[in-house]
């Protein structure tokens, strides 16, 4: 009779009405006859990540006791593949954490999405006894939150991250490159300098907030060639962005294979924006967060639109040029191990007046880099040779040029032979 009753009542009423229906009946009775209590925390809070979901996320994994039922195994450091792999945690899974005489217990929820490009939903609940409610918000989520930092300043790990657009949502992966900035081959000056301006900058929370500052740092890098950093490599290669507004449109309206502009912006997505990326770093969105570093690289510094240069904006510029003597001596330092030698003066007398980027160097002194005598030598043969090119080239360039000018001036005596002797009658 049950199953009758039931079956009916599913064909009469709708599954949606179905859903409502009994998630009201569920909360009454959770209100009217259950003794405990749940909080919801979502990953997302007011359009932003959700912090406290951030801090439960990194506290969890390590209160995993004998009552856990499942786990999420994982590794992301493929240089160090014997490593024992992290734990996470895996959606539905119960972990019981005891904190100061309460049990407390949390479990992982994820939605999933019906949409590919739309991210699944994840919440975590935590329910305890509603007697505790209040000591639970005022003691253990602060105790969660000063765990998790404590975590994550022991980690010695940086992240690089990517936005997917297919899915809308960032991606990050495990960043370990060799470079070091103490490898860096420039001038020892400007390198302190840098040092000194970053230490001073990480240090001025406080005095940004007085003078009503956001708390960041752009850097704009030009070659011939929660802490958060946001590098833009090449932005003078991103049209949409860079491009300055005050050339005229025939110099930016060039036109593609289809006879359309190429830098129009597409009708369905308009990418980043100069005008999106002006605010990001210098508008609204710019108070947005703690501590910003921003740095651009570019090749081409005269083709940026002067908005994206101005002071507030872009607070320090770098040019990184071709090689130096100190440049040169650091570099011989990293890949050859020493710091002197008899052939240095010469090296740096040719360094002077050829014109040699730090990889041309690096290049060089990695042929031979076992045997520092003989990759010197050799550096000193390519820039002989790079510089008789050089001026192979310049005088090439000369005579075309003298060539040019004896042909324009022929035509130019010429032209004032035939205005000097012209006549005109009248009659």
């Amino acid at each position: 009779m049950a199953m009758l009753i039931r079956t009916i009542l599913n064909e009469i009423i709708p599954k949606p009405l179905q859903k409502y229906i009994s998630s009201k009946f569920s909360d009454i009775v959770s209100t009217y006859f259950s003794s405990t209590f749940t909080f919801i925390i979502e990953e997302r809070w007011q359009a932003v990540f959700n912090e406290t979901f951030r801090a439960v996320e990194v506290y969890l994994p390590t209160r995993i006791g004998p009552s856990t039922d499942k786990l999420v195994l994982g590794s992301n450091d493929p240089n160090n593949p014997l490593a024992p792999p992290k734990r996470n945690i895996p959606s539905d899974c119960k972990i019981i954490d005891e904190f100061e005489g309460m049990t407390l217990e949390w479990t992982l929820r994820v939605k999933e999405s019906e949409k590919y490009y739309v991210p699944d939903k994840k919440c975590f609940h935590l329910t305890c006894k509603k007697g505790v409610r209040e000591k639970v918000e005022q003691r253990y989520f602060p105790h969660i939150a000063k765990t998790a930092q404590t975590i994550l300043r022991k980690r010695e790990k940086l992240f690089i991250y990517t936005y997917n657009q297919d899915r809308s949502r960032w991606e990050s992966a495990l960043f370990k490159h060799p470079a070091r900035f103490e490898t860096l081959a420039m001038e020892p000056e400007v390198k302190q300098s840098i040092i000194d301006d970053l230490d001073s900058f990480v240090g001025r929370k406080d005095f940004f907030e007085n003078v009503g500052r956001a708390w960041k740092r752009g850097r704009i890098l030009t070659s011939t060639t929660n802490r958060s950093i946001l590098l833009i490599e090449d932005i003078d290669c991103s049209t949409k962005v860079s491009e300055d507004r005050s050339k005229s449109k025939d110099e930016k309206q060039k036109e593609g294979e289809d006879g359309r502009p190429i830098n129009r912006p597409s009708p369905i997505d308009p990418g980043v924006t100069l005008s999106g990326l002006l605010n990001f770093i210098d508008g609204l969105w710019s108070s947005c967060g703690n501590e910003r570093i921003i740095i651009f690289t570019t090749n081409h510094k005269e083709k940026l639109d002067p908005a994206l240069l101005r002071p507030g904006r872009m607070d320090v510029h770098l040019h990184m040029g071709y090689c130096t003597p100190a440049g040169f001596r650091k570099l011989a330092t990293t890949y050859l191990g020493i710091k002197d030698g008899k052939l240095f003066e010469s090296i740096d007398e040719l360094i002077k007046s050829v014109e040699v980027t730090p990889a041309e160097v690096a290049q060089q002194l990695m042929v031979k880099s076992d045997d520092p005598e003989a990759a010197l030598q050799g550096f000193i043969e390519f820039l002989n040779m790079k510089k008789d090119k050089v001026g192979e080239e310049k005088l090439t360039q000369e005579k075309e040029a003298e060539k040019k000018t004896k042909k324009d001036g022929g035509k130019q005596s010429k032209k004032l032979d035939e205005a000097e002797t012209g006549s005109i009658y009248l009659t």
